[in-house]
């Protein structure tokens, strides 16, 4: 265990995970000497949870330490910094997508792999938002990000891209559904916070938008675009959006073939 001023001097690092601290099959062995009743698993599955109930901004190790009903000391125990804990919840948190077995992945089956795995990570951005800020934070090198990573480039490989393409190609699929899932996973959580439906904070921020005069013209430019596009309600207009989207996304790796 670090003690609090040792942990204020040490220099910013890079990952938890290249410093030895967290083992690699996620599980947290317990010493003699360590508190009783903990593990770092538990700590990691209640951050998780934490995160999901009240964000980001408003977590902290004390907050953590008062849900577990320990000591903020105890949690050290297992962790030196609150970034090591965020970067153990973030990979549990990867480890929620479902991926691809190694068998699944063949050329002929490409386009309905890559989408697969698109929506595996817009799933996770929406389930979770405080995950994208975090995605920007670290390296993303433990074990369920270091699988995501691997089945994403295999999928691409089996494209038939030339190698020097592939890069470009994910990162055009991916960045897209990073932004796309990161957007509709904070607009969730805004519509939780203000205590409202998707549905009820839609109608009220159009509400909103629509008496404004200088908007007025932006809303009857896009109201034929909207009306052809369809959707009853918020979600069904995401699904659209994001299926269209990622169809020009995978023409545009077909049309480079």
């Amino acid at each position: 265990m670090a003690k609090a001023a040792d942990r204020a001097k040490r220099p910013a690092r890079t990952s938890v995970w290249l410093e030895g601290k967290a083992p690699r099959n996620g599980a947290g062995s317990r010493r003699s000497d360590q508190p009783s009743g903990l593990d770092r698993d538990r700590i990691t599955e209640a951050t998780v949870r934490l995160l999901d109930e009240e964000g980001l901004a408003k977590f902290s190790m004390r907050r953590l330490a008062a849900d577990l009903n320990v000591t903020a000391m105890s949690v050290y125990w297992y962790v030196d910094t609150k970034d090591d804990l965020l970067e153990l919840a973030l990979d549990a948190a990867a480890g929620e997508m479902t991926l691809p077995s190694r068998d699944s992945v063949t050329p002929d089956r490409w386009r309905e792999t890559l989408r697969e795995l698109a929506e595996e990570y817009r799933g996770l951005l929406v389930r979770h938002a405080w995950v994208s800020p975090l995605v920007g934070n670290f390296l993303n090198i433990g074990p369920n990000w270091i699988k995501f990573s691997l089945a994403v480039q295999e999928v691409v490989r089996g494209t038939g891209l030339p190698a020097e393409k592939q890069a470009g190609a994910i990162a055009a699929v991916f960045q897209f559904v990073y932004g796309f899932g990161t957007v509709q996973g904070h607009y969730i959580a805004r519509c939780a916070a203000a205590g409202l439906t998707p549905e009820e904070y839609f109608k009220e921020a159009m509400g909103a938008v629509s008496a404004h005069p200088a908007l007025e013209e932006t809303l009857h430019s896009s109201a034929d675009m909207m009306e052809a596009r369809g959707g009853s309600t918020v979600e069904e207009m995401w699904e659209l959006d994001f299926a269209v989207a990622l169809d020009l996304l995978v023409a545009g790796i077909e049309a480079t073939l």
